[in-house]
């Protein structure tokens, strides 16, 4: 895992895009503050810049480094939460522009997969995590499912995990409106 590791983060440092294992699907991912490697995302994706991706970071403490103004209870939610939760923020702050919606709002997770947590660590900055499939198809819940298409257009493919015959599913999504109540996405 050691190399695996060291090979993605040579690729994002580079300005790169991965594609990679995450506590939920396999994602493509790229340095959340570098505009240009999100805009590859957006690219091998087929998808709007006006469609949002959202980031993956190590810790929930982290959050205010990404957010104005972070409600106290998102991190009740985070750690009451059975399955990953992605939450959705006003106020981004710190981000390539293109992640950042219309409406000044990004989506964050804390993921809890060690590979994720560690590249996270190591570049010390969030990750873009966005499905690993061609906007409008159904995100893939194994590597195997995943279309050649993707695998060619990203900079560097993560080895660990692509064994695992396991099926995932997305996240559970909330946000935070602008009056602080919460609305259930997915």
């Amino acid at each position: 895992m050691k190399e695996d590791l060291e090979r993605a983060l040579e690729s994002i440092q580079k300005g790169g895009t991965i594609l990679y294992p995450t506590d939920t699907i396999w994602g493509i991912g790229c340095d959340a503050t570098n505009n240009r490697a999100v805009m590859k995302v957006f690219d091998i994706k087929n998808r709007e810049d006006t469609r949002q991706m959202l980031i993956l970071i190590d810790e929930p403490s982290n959050i205010h480094k990404y957010v104005m103004d972070v409600p106290d209870i998102a991190f009740n939610f985070i750690d009451a939460a059975k399955r990953p939760l992605s939450i959705i923020f006003q106020n981004a702050i710190n981000l390539a522009p293109s992640l950042i919606g219309h409406d000044h709002t990004i989506g964050i997770r804390v993921v809890k997969d060690d590979f994720c947590r560690e590249l996270i660590r190591m570049l010390g900055k969030p990750i873009v995590s966005t499905s690993a499939n061609i906007s409008g198809s159904p995100p893939p819940g194994s590597f195997s499912k995943i279309a050649d298409s993707i695998k060619d257009a990203v900079d560097y493919i993560v080895v660990h995990r692509q064994d695992d015959a396991r099926q995932s599913s997305p996240s559970d999504i909330i946000k935070f409106g602008e009056d602080g109540e919460i609305i259930k996405i997915r």
